[in-house]
């Protein structure tokens, strides 16, 4: 049985793909920070698996869930960093300081303090693919959304680097999960996100080519496939 731990898991792309890998007879550690979206989901998932409260931003909360997570299920097999934040659309010089820094926070610094958690675990098994949520933003970019491409770009280039040190047995991807309708992408599009696949048909797809990635995908800017 694969151990996944996925952040940001009580909504949108990474409460899908809870479900997904719950369904596929994986054990699922999954955190956010809405506690009552995640009791939810506990209970849809059942006690094999783990879903706690925790703020990416804060190194004690980042450290009590890796804690709680590697008892219950031993070191993941599938670390993923998917829990992020957006800018209210905004062109630069207006997105205030707290604005800018909140991005900043979750989706860079929050994804650090994950890893620092748990890899020291997957090192010392000898395995696992640590993967880090982009976007089409962090290969490209928009207006009103420079904060969140920063850091989508800043994704890429941490990924990438954090190959190149990994040992033997080991990977890092930077994965584009492609446009998918969540609440996210409502702030920019607005009602122009229902165009889009919704996370429960997206991980339909993501979720057997995430449990497909292995070594020969280290260093690798990956998009899911048909997205």
């Amino acid at each position: 049985m694969q151990h996944v731990v996925i952040t940001g898991a009580s909504r949108g792309l990474g409460k899908a793909m809870a479900i997904g890998f719950a369904a596929n007879g994986c054990s699922v550690s999954g955190c956010g920070t809405d506690a009552e979206a995640l009791q939810s989901l506990q209970t849809e998932l059942g006690p094999d698996h783990l879903l706690q409260v925790c703020d990416v931003t804060d190194p004690a909360s980042v450290e009590k869930f890796a804690a709680a997570a590697i008892k219950q299920s031993g070191a993941p097999d599938l670390l993923i960093n998917n829990a992020a934040t957006i800018n209210r659309n905004a062109p630069l010089w207006e997105v205030t300081a707290e604005d800018f820094a909140r991005v900043i926070d979750v989706n860079l610094k929050g994804v650090h303090l994950v890893i620092r958690a748990f890899l020291p675990a997957m090192i010392q098994r000898g395995s696992g693919v640590v993967v880090n949520i982009s976007s089409g933003w962090g290969r490209s970019t928009s207006p009103e959304v420079a904060p969140y491409c920063a850091t989508k770009w800043g994704i890429e280039g941490l990924t990438a680097a954090l190959a190149q040190e990994l040992p033997a047995g080991l990977a890092a991807v930077a994965l584009n999960p492609g446009v998918i309708d969540t609440r996210m992408l409502r702030s920019c599009f607005g009602e122009g996100a229902s165009d889009y696949p919704s996370p429960e048909q997206w991980a339909k797809s993501a979720v057997p080519f995430l449990t497909s990635l292995d070594t020969r995908h280290n260093g690798k800017a990956l998009t899911v496939p048909g997205m």
